[in-house]
């Protein structure tokens, strides 16, 4: 979701990721193709991203073939419908399955996010959304997270809960659960016991969106990523491939895949916020460099990734410099 911008403007954009989640350093897509990427003994788990119903079967045919391709080990990739629509909704989901028997989510891929939620059943300040909420009673796996030093706790001292407060003024509070999350019949990956949020409150977008929930890929203890790779089940890292509002959809593989010989990287400094951030330096339009100084782009979060913001956000100079070129080229 975005951050608080201080002096923004807004305009669309459209990007791939790939995410190394080191000790040291989160690598995004543009600097040294020689850096060591993959865990080769711990598979990858590829989730789809849905996005308008399209015709463009083939290119989709050859993202998949590309993911598969790309993999110097067997990694499975799965192959699902494209749903929602991106000019509508603004933004990518996936599907999730939480509990036993599994009870099927529709979630905003959100690297802007730590932690995942859903609507819970005795959530009266929800809205309507997707699919019916999360029912815990009915989830023979399901348990709350009871009250430990390590998060803040409910009213009654009882069951730890969340609080999340996002830049468009929307937030989300719920308590904390373990169960069991499956990630698609087609994932290589076993279904896994993970800590989401099980939602009481919903205000501003969150409310009034079509998709149940989050899906959290930002750093944290309670992002779904950094706990699959705390448990050493998946490599420390996960990708996502966007197609676009006229390919639709797009892939998600959480773990390590082998990336093309000419990928290129830029680092990412994981002490500077929870956030993916990078330094931006020049933005080009018709390619001509845009006479912007560098110092315009420093702030203490850099430049960040965010894949549950709709607009990109730029400071007000560099959005002007930006308009007024897209004019001159007639974009």
């Amino acid at each position: 979701m975005a951050l608080t911008p201080s002096s923004i403007q807004l305009t669309t954009f459209f990007f791939f990721f790939f995410f190394q989640l080191d000790a040291a350093t989160v690598h995004g897509v543009s600097a040294d193709s020689t850096n060591t990427l993959l865990d080769g003994a711990r598979p990858a788990m590829v989730l789809p991203l849905f996005l308008s119903p399209s015709n463009s079967s083939k290119t989709l045919s050859n993202l998949h073939r590309h993911l598969q391709g790309s993999n110097a080990s067997k990694r499975p990739y799965a192959r699902m419908g494209l749903y929602d629509d991106l000019l509508l909704n603004g933004y990518y989901t996936t599907r999730l399955w939480i509990g036993t028997p599994p009870q099927k989510f529709a979630v905003i891929v959100d690297t802007g996010s730590t932690i995942t939620y859903v609507p819970c059943s005795s959530c009266e300040q929800c809205g309507k959304h997707q699919d019916p909420k999360f029912q815990p009673e009915l989830s023979v796996s399901y348990q709350p997270v009871k009250c430990n030093i390590d998060c803040t706790c409910d009213d009654e001292n009882v069951q730890c809960v969340y609080d999340r407060q996002y830049a468009e003024m929307s937030a989300s509070s719920g308590v904390l659960g373990e169960d069991i999350i499956s990630f698609g019949n087609q994932s290589e990956l076993a279904p896994q016991r993970a800590v989401f949020g099980c939602e009481n409150l919903e205000t501003g977008d969150i409310y009034s969106q079509h998709a149940d929930g989050i899906m959290g890929l930002g750093r944290g203890d309670l992002s779904i990523v950094d706990q699959l790779v705390e448990k050493g089940v998946i490599s420390d890292s996960f990708s996502l491939c966007y197609g676009g509002m006229d390919i639709g959809g797009g892939a998600m593989v959480l773990g390590g895949i082998s990336p093309p010989s000419d990928m290129v990287f830029t680092d990412s400094d994981p002490v500077r916020s929870p956030y993916y951030n990078i330094d931006l330096k020049e933005i080009h339009v018709a390619g001509k460099r845009l006479p912007l100084n560098p110092s315009v782009f420093d702030g203490r979060h850099g430049t960040v990734l965010d894949s549950g913001t709709t607009y990109a956000y730029l400071p007000e100079t560099a959005f002007a410099a930006f308009k007024d070129a897209q004019f001159v080229s007639g974009k």
